[in-house]
């Protein structure tokens, strides 16, 4: 494949190009990826402490308490973690029938978090170093001080009126009464505790020890219901990735309970189309990704769940027949589509490459942006609130149930040529996470843009109905072409999540290119 790359003074960030590679949306966890390299550490090894870094740095969008997916090209196969957790065994059906809803905040919106765990196991599976040096810059900035960065500190600065009130919050994020300004030093001495916790005891702290009955304890105390037995239960679990072809490549995405199908499912639909020569930011193309996105949402929304709840398998929702049928859908207006009936027979992106060539695609999120806004005291654990992403309705494959995962937002992501390592990508914000995936991949696989390009360009999302958001770059022609099909043009609501943040590691033959998204603090370093 042949790269196009931009014109000198496009005004487009050129690339990291080296034989070893990481990049993130927090330039201080990049660099602590990079300290994996020199030290002779693998792709893995980058990721994973880029990742527990981020808990650190960047916590505005994952702590302690996350769950995280991973794939792992290891120079054969594709391997999948899927590092969720489910709810606690307490949330029998007379306990959710006294609810009526999950709440979105506090501790009945958290299921049983799975990040610690796939930092060991990953680590134990592909590590070269030993587990406690990963850990090393994360204590270190955790114990002496960080400057928050600029993204942080606006993502920090716009959560706090939700969450000053949750358990334990303002004691551990806001140190000084309120949340800390761009450059500010912020220490986070009991996170840093935690951490040396885990990296001595390989996790089981966490899940057995100490940190275990911190939590059980503190979430009795406020209304919870986990018990120790439930987190002395988790088992992440190595999964099947699902792959499916994509403009002329293999295209590897997360399995359910992962929304990954989601973007396998709408490429497979705008396969209908020619996209070689197509104008990507036309008002006709943004139409089409929106209308097949939606048809394909509709689909994963109904059937989509924890894998073993399933009433339809992934090959159905993929046959090349019911996504052509779904296709010839769409018409010249928007439309609100429902399911089909197929026939059956706040999250961070870290991505690495090598000079083996192994790469790694780890995502790991509080969910909505510092999550339930739990934080249990002493311990600097923060906990996501994924029990949100349920479906509240009985007999729905996604509703809560004990010891059940819900349908998840996360999504890394790998492409391969010829059953040869291309990239590794992923993309954070809720439902944009598959969105960014299939305009990246549109741009960087049908016509060839360089990674970095296509991260920059221009960005849709659709939000509910007829609603969708466009970047202000999209030109106003665009805009108006867009409303006369029907498309209800949004401003974009302040808050966390807006149009996503790209991280994207790509071959070039014995090296690697890194591209990295400046609608956060992205950083991509290479050695």
């Amino acid at each position: 494949m042949t790269l196009r790359w931009p014109a000198e003074g496009s005004g487009t960030r050129r690339p990291v190009i080296a034989r070893d590679v990481v990049a993130t949306s927090q330039p201080l966890a990049a660099q602590a990826g990079l300290m994996m390299l020199q030290a002779g550490g693998n792709a893995v090894d980058a990721a994973l402490a880029a990742g527990i870094a981020l808990t650190v740095v960047e916590p505005v969008s994952n702590g302690l308490g996350s769950d995280a997916f991973a794939l792992i090209w290891d120079g054969g196969k594709v391997h999948a973690l899927n590092g969720s957790g489910g709810a606690p065994h307490a949330w029998t059906e007379d306990v959710l029938r006294q609810w009526g809803s999950i709440p979105p905040r506090g501790w009945n919106s958290i299921t049983i978090p799975g990040v610690v765990a796939l930092w060991r196991d990953l680590s134990e599976r592909f590590g070269r170093l030993p587990f406690e040096k990963l850990f090393e810059p994360a204590v270190t900035w955790a114990q002496s001080g960080f400057p928050v960065s600029p993204s942080v500190a606006d993502r920090w600065q716009v959560q706090v009126p939700d969450l000053a009130n949750q358990p334990g919050f303002a004691d551990a994020y806001l140190p000084r009464g309120r949340a800390p300004a761009i450059g500010e030093m912020v220490r986070l001495p009991a996170l840093a505790h935690s951490l040396r916790e885990i990296a001595e005891t390989r996790g089981r702290s966490f899940y057995e020890g100490g940190l275990a009955e911190k939590m059980v304890r503190h979430c009795r105390d406020n209304g919870g219901l986990w018990s120790m037995d439930d987190l002395a239960r988790h088992r992440n679990e190595w999964v099947e990735p699902v792959r499916s072809a994509c403009l002329g490549h293999e295209l590897y995405e997360m399995a359910p309970n992962s929304q990954g199908l989601v973007v396998q499912m709408t490429l497979g639909i705008l396969a209908q189309y020619d996209w070689a020569a197509r104008d990507l930011d036309s008002a006709e193309s943004i139409h089409l990704q929106i209308e097949a996105f939606k048809l394909a949402a509709a689909d994963v929304a109904r059937y989509g769940a924890d894998a073993k709840a399933m009433p339809v398998s992934v090959d159905a929702l993929l046959a090349p027949d019911y996504l052509k049928q779904r296709a010839g859908l769409i018409a010249e207006r928007a439309q609100v589509f429902g399911p089909g009936v197929p026939l059956d027979g706040g999250t961070v992106v870290v991505t690495a490459g090598d000079r083996d060539g192994m790469m790694v695609s780890l995502l790991q999120s509080n969910f909505v942006g510092f999550g339930s806004g739990v934080v249990v005291p002493d311990t600097g654990i923060s906990l996501h609130n994924r029990a949100g992403s349920f479906t509240f309705r009985r007999g729905h494959p996604n509703a809560p149930a004990p010891g059940k995962r819900p349908l998840h937002t996360l999504l890394p992501a790998m492409v391969l040529k010829s059953g040869a390592p291309l990239m590794s990508l992923g993309v954070t914000g809720g439902n944009m996470q598959p969105q960014g995936h299939v305009q990246l991949l549109l741009r960087m696989l049908a016509q060839d843009v360089e990674p970095q390009s296509a991260i920059e360009a221009p960005r849709y999302r659709y939000m509910a109905d007829l609603a969708i958001n466009l970047e202000d770059r999209v030109p106003d022609t665009v805009k108006a072409a867009l409303a006369e099909r029907g498309h209800v043009i949004k401003p974009m609501p302040p808050g966390y999540m807006d149009f996503g943040s790209a991280q994207v590691v790509y071959r070039l033959d014995d090296c690697w290119l890194a591209g990295t998204d400046n609608r956060k603090d992205g950083a991509a370093v290479g050695w």
